[in-house]
């Protein structure tokens, strides 16, 4: 498969199964549980499956440098505080319109990405953001909220979530030497259970809540919230620039409303259909025309 279409592609999956957690994370409450029980058992599960892949694959730890050890560290608080702040967020904001400022990440990693590189957005990425934010409004059904009740700390928390993931996919866009996929995965995971447990709820862990049905979401949370994306980004991170990781990784919004319908059986309008198809334009350009641009140059040198 050609690497330019790969990588893009690899980005898209990661954020896909991002995109299911919420609806699993509404299942687990309707079973009983609590949102911060059922997050702290994604990442003890996404802990566990790491440890177990890291002894099957390699069973030993590399020797990490500065540079790498803080590179690891960022990111593995990042994906814990993403999934505190969002939460804290849920408790001030309509679901959709949580979701929608979790998704402030598209321009925020764009212009983080800008600003790291000390460049401008090209037209093609102001181009992508304005189908993005736009699409993006009318998936999550703003126009049927009433927004004037919203407390200030519901805004707070979803932009501090939004900055909280445009930063870890910034960082999973830079590649740690010595470093394989598994090994990252699992330092980020024991990284982000740590800070997870600070905040959230490490009881599940002795309390029986685990063995007592709560495990069942745990491991599907820890594949899709913490294995599969970690490795992922890791992979083609460093092969993709944050700028375009933060457009690809909009595929969260679309998964995330029919995750909600195919599962939860919620009601679907007509104007959020257009806005997922908005969504899927906007992150579809820069990798068509990267695929398109490339060809030419083939058929140049041809």
């Amino acid at each position: 498969m050609n690497a330019s279409f790969l990588y893009p592609l690899l980005i898209v999956i990661a954020s896909s199964s991002y995109g299911i957690l919420s609806t699993i994370v509404k299942l687990a409450i309707h079973d009983g549980y609590t949102s911060a029980e059922a997050v702290t058992s994604q990442y003890f599960f996404g802990f566990l499956l790491a440890f177990i892949l890291l002894i099957v694959t390699q069973r030993s730890l590399p020797r990490l440098n500065k540079k790498g050890i803080v590179t690891l560290l960022l990111a593995g608080i990042c994906t814990a505080t993403t999934g505190i702040v969002y939460g804290y967020s849920l408790n001030y904001l309509p679901a959709s319109l949580a979701v929608v400022m979790l998704f402030q990440f598209t321009w925020i990693g764009l212009f983080l990405d800008c600003a790291l590189k000390k460049r401008l957005p090209s037209r093609l990425e102001i181009f992508s953001l304005i189908f993005l934010l736009t699409g993006t409004i009318f998936a999550a059904g703003i126009f049927e909220l009433d927004l004037t009740s919203i407390a200030w700390q519901g805004w707070a928390w979803g932009l501090s979530a939004a900055f909280s993931f445009s930063v870890f996919i910034q960082i999973n866009s830079r590649p740690v030497q010595g470093v394989t996929t598994i090994s990252r995965t699992f330092i980020v995971s024991v990284v982000a259970l740590v800070v997870i447990s600070i905040f959230l709820s490490p009881e599940i862990i002795w309390n029986g809540q685990l063995t007592n049905g709560l495990w069942t979401y745990g491991l599907a949370l820890g594949l899709f919230g913490i294995i599969l994306p970690i490795l992922l980004f890791s992979i083609a991170g460093p092969k993709v620039s944050g700028g375009l990781a933060s457009i690809l990784s909009a595929m969260e919004l679309p998964v995330a409303i029919l995750a909600s319908v195919i599962v939860l059986k919620e009601m679907i309008t007509a104007l959020q259909l257009f806005g997922i198809v908005l969504v899927l334009i906007g992150m579809s350009l820069p990798s068509i025309f990267s695929m398109r641009k490339n060809n030419m140059k083939k058929g140049v040198n041809i």
